[in-house]
């Protein structure tokens, strides 16, 4: 059996450090940066860290992916704001980061 998706990103603690520097690029994001401003970013990333450390298997990465994009139609969210966002839960598949639209 494959390993899961949390055993190759290397566990709590990497995913931790992968999180810490996305959300860091996503404050400076000119698409995403304006949704960030205000908010108690310490807090959105101990959020992403739980989530995606319940998130241990691709297809519930994918499944959480799909929930995201319906939780967040519909609210306001710009279009562009979801692909950004899409992209780097992808990217941590191909560990390939995109950059910035």
């Amino acid at each position: 059996m494959p390993d899961t998706l949390y055993q190759r990103l290397g566990g709590v603690e990497r995913i931790a450090a992968i999180i810490e520097e996305s959300l860091d690029r996503h404050a400076v994001n000119p698409v995403l940066a304006p949704r960030l401003r205000g908010k108690d970013l310490p807090q959105l990333k101990q959020l992403a860290l739980q989530f995606l450390c319940m998130s241990v298997s691709e297809q519930e990465l994918a499944a959480a992916i799909e929930d995201i994009v319906a939780a967040l139609n519909g609210h306001g969210v710009a279009p562009a704001e979801v692909g950004e966002v899409v992209a780097f839960l992808r990217s941590l598949k191909t560990g390939v980061v995109p950059r910035p639209s």
